[in-house]
């Protein structure tokens, strides 16, 4: 389940970049790279030695799509386990990781019902 949980996570970062007709990435990566090269020029000037081209493409390259999905999806994923951890460690009653999973997704469905309205 949790591993699906990473398949839907992806799905739905490309709904969004197909929701915006906008590439992940596209209006962060000049910016990145012109702050990447000016942090290089501070650190050559303050150094007085000069990096390779190859180790300068290296370091200001900023972050692809790729880039920018891989790290949602970590934070995404590393933040749900960290959730079904806690709902599993702070009840004796929830056996497994399994349940706990299931647990925390009936809480969150109710608090947004709750929120909305709709329950009780």
């Amino acid at each position: 389940m949790y591993a699906n949980a990473g398949g839907v996570t992806v799905s739905y970062f490309e709904w969004l970049k197909n929701l915006s007709h906008v590439r992940f990435g596209r209006m962060g990566k000049r910016f990145e790279t012109t702050a990447y090269n000016r942090i290089l020029q501070a650190v050559e000037s303050a150094t007085g030695k000069r990096f390779s081209e190859k180790e300068r493409k290296g370091m200001v390259r900023g972050a692809d799509e790729i880039d920018l999905v891989n790290s949602g999806l970590e934070e995404t994923m590393a933040t749900a386990y960290n959730q079904i951890r806690e709902v599993w460690k702070n009840n004796p009653k929830i056996p497994d990781l399994r349940t706990a999973a299931f647990v925390s997704a009936i809480d969150k469905v109710a608090s947004s019902y709750m929120e909305l309205g709709i329950f009780p």
